[in-house]
């Protein structure tokens, strides 16, 4: 799974919702004359961002150490201190951005004081409005759901299953009864008794937006990405529409080799998939079932991530240090002390804790952490380069100011570790001692190695996309409570092509059963991430000089490369994402064709596969 990595420009969202914006009033050239006289100038507003940011960043100091707190151990107190933090925050907001508002449309002001009033103007997740009480309430409310999930509970075989547990067994059961059993008891569990909750949130949350003159929650989350919110989420589309054909020909095959396993019955050879077959609790990622699709020869492709590094003695200290050796190898500076020191790599026994991997920057300087549940296996093993990913772009920015201590997107920041982790090759797991050069498949080999890729990039692509597409629709009232679960079981049906394995009542909350729904994280940057990693490794690959097919590259160890891509990171959020991305790539539009380049062999084997099969859903 790809996780959430914080930064500290969004520490005011840590329980994503502790930002809160006021009324926006905006001068008019028919002011009256006091108003003219005391006009604030260029020079008043560089005065006021420099001052708003000095607050910002010892707040944001202060407030990453409450929230790591109550992330890493749950308790009435600290679920208490973790609300009142945010209320603080809150109130800061509201502070900044009224007085932001005066500097909106002041002649001459910079690019960059332009760009960092509009970014506390709009760099918000939930915002509250200004009536009373309202700001409180919010995050009473996001601190309670954020929690629950955290204490989620399912059952296997009528026993109860903690959330990390409960996902690592849906990976590795393959009894379909069993598997139904998690998938209900965890979204009824788990999601259901957060409805009533999550729908006065968003209440609260839109009259905040309206009131900074947004039409609601899901345009303001839109306007970020430095062009107009609808033309962002035409984007989105025009993306998938360049991968849809890949993800097609992927379902297809996947959901005839589910056919072939369970029969009729339980996969029917026609329609949707049922969730709970594809080896991960949201069917976002299908890679756990590789077995279950390998290609006949191709599929085996001699080795198992997780059996080497159980073969191999890793532990998860030994699995984050591998991590850092391949930053290391592009000449990055080793990680501080502090990290292996202060971060949660495993779960502890004596207490809850919020096991959804995250990256975190405290000091927004060098105290930097992951906080995991480690497991040793192979997803685990990407997921920790992945959220490295996010602490070496933490790291890479720390000298710019506060507002600009951000990825360029928030698509960026997903997909710096995930670019790592294709450069993962078994050519590399050779170079780190954990593969014998005798196990590295030959290239007959391939479609297995790109299959077992695709069950998990390709899949996920739109489910990263249509997790938001949900959220747009409740913030604008196209969805409302009272389809809250149909919606989303038909974006399911619509961009996935999957099904409930048991039909739902009309009081289900789903989407509550997925982390970011309740955490209040926007996703549409993990659809981004799956897009630009892959342009970013083509970039890397291409600056290595790599010559083959660009699946087989892998860039460890190459000191250019890493001096192209700090170039990049340390751009922060200073400049347009274009800007950023051209840095890096030499091309200032996000495009799919780099991952259909990669996956171009498997869709042409898929192709064959598929052929005299009644494909689609």
């Amino acid at each position: 799974m790809r996780k959430f990595g914080k930064t500290a420009a969004s520490v005011l969202a840590l329980a994503s919702v502790a930002m809160a914006a006021p009324a926006m009033a905006k001068h008019h050239e028919n002011d009256d004359k006091k108003m003219e006289e005391t006009a604030p100038t260029a020079q008043d507003a560089e005065k006021f961002v420099a001052k708003a940011e000095k607050k910002l960043f010892d707040y944001s100091v202060e407030a990453s150490k409450v929230y790591w707190i109550n992330s890493t151990y749950i308790t009435q107190d600290t679920d208490a201190l973790a609300a009142a933090a945010g209320a603080e925050g809150t109130e800061l907001s509201v502070n900044l951005a009224l007085k932001a508002a005066k500097y909106a449309d002041v002649a001459g002001l910079s690019p960059e004081t332009k760009r960092k009033l509009d970014k506390l103007r709009g760099g918000i997740v939930l915002p509250a409005p200004t009536t009373e009480g309202a700001a409180t309430e919010l995050n009473e409310i996001a601190t309670k759901l954020n929690s629950a999930y955290g204490k989620g509970m399912g059952t296997l075989e009528g026993k109860p299953i903690n959330g990390s547990d409960i996902e690592a067994a849906m990976g590795t059961n393959r009894n379909p009864d069993q598997l139904k059993e998690m998938w209900e008891s965890w979204h009824n569990q788990v999601g259901a008794p957060m409805k009533d909750d999550y729908a006065r949130m968003v209440g609260i949350a839109n009259e905040g937006a309206k009131e900074l003159g947004f039409k609601d929650v899901g345009a303001m989350w839109r306007s970020g990405y430095d062009m107009p919110a609808d033309d962002f989420a035409a984007l989105t589309e025009t993306l998938w529409q360049e991968v849809k054909p890949l993800y097609d020909e992927l379902h297809c095959y996947t959901r005839d080799k589910l056919n072939e396993k369970y029969g009729d019955d339980v996969q029917p050879e026609s329609g949707p998939i049922r969730a709970d077959l594809l080896g991960n609790m949201w069917a976002q990622e299908w890679g756990n079932i590789y077995e279950i699709v390998a290609p006949e020869g191709a599929g085996d492709i001699g080795f198992d991530v997780t059996e080497l590094l159980t073969e191999k003695d890793y532990d998860p200290i030994k699995m984050v240090k591998a991590g850092e050796g391949f930053f290391s190898s592009l000449g990055f500076e080793p990680l501080p002390e502090t990290f292996y020191e202060r971060s949660q790599f495993v779960k502890p026994q004596d207490r809850d804790v919020v096991c959804h991997a995250s990256a975190w920057n405290i000091d927004n300087v060098d105290d930097i952490r992951i906080k995991m549940c480690i497991k040793v296996n192979g997803d685990d093993f990407t997921t920790i380069h992945h959220e490295l990913g996010h602490n070496y772009y933490q790291r890479a920015y720390n000298q710019k100011s506060y507002l600009h201590l951000d990825g360029a997107n928030d698509g960026f920041h997903e997909a710096i570790g995930d670019a790592i982790a294709l450069s993962m090759t078994p050519e590399y797991l050779v170079q780190i001692d954990l593969l014998d050069e005798s196990q590295v498949p030959s290239a007959d080999k391939d479609i297995g190695l790109l299959l077992r890729q695709a069950m998990d990039k390709v899949a996920f692509l739109p489910f990263g996309l249509l997790v938001d597409r949900w959220r747009w629709g409740v913030f604008d009232g196209s969805i409302t409570p009272d389809t809250y679960n149909q919606a989303w079981t038909d974006l399911r049906r619509q961009y996935q092509g999957i099904t409930p394995p048991v039909d739902r009542p009309a009081d289900a909350f789903d989407p509550g059963a997925k982390y970011h729904i309740p955490g209040n994280t926007p996703y549409t940057r993990y659809f981004l991430a799956r897009i630009l990693q892959f342009q970013f490794y083509k970039a890397a690959c291409d600056a290595a000089g790599w010559e083959g097919p660009l699946h087989r590259c892998s860039f460890y160890g190459n000191e250019e490369v890493g001096k192209r891509l700090n170039a990049m990171l340390e751009m922060g959020a200073s400049k347009p994402w274009p800007d950023a991305l051209e840095a890096f790539t030499g091309t200032r539009e996000m495009s799919g064709k780099a991952l259909t380049e990669y996956f171009a062999p498997l869709q042409g084997w898929l192709k064959e596969q598929n052929k005299g099969k009644s494909c689609g859903w």
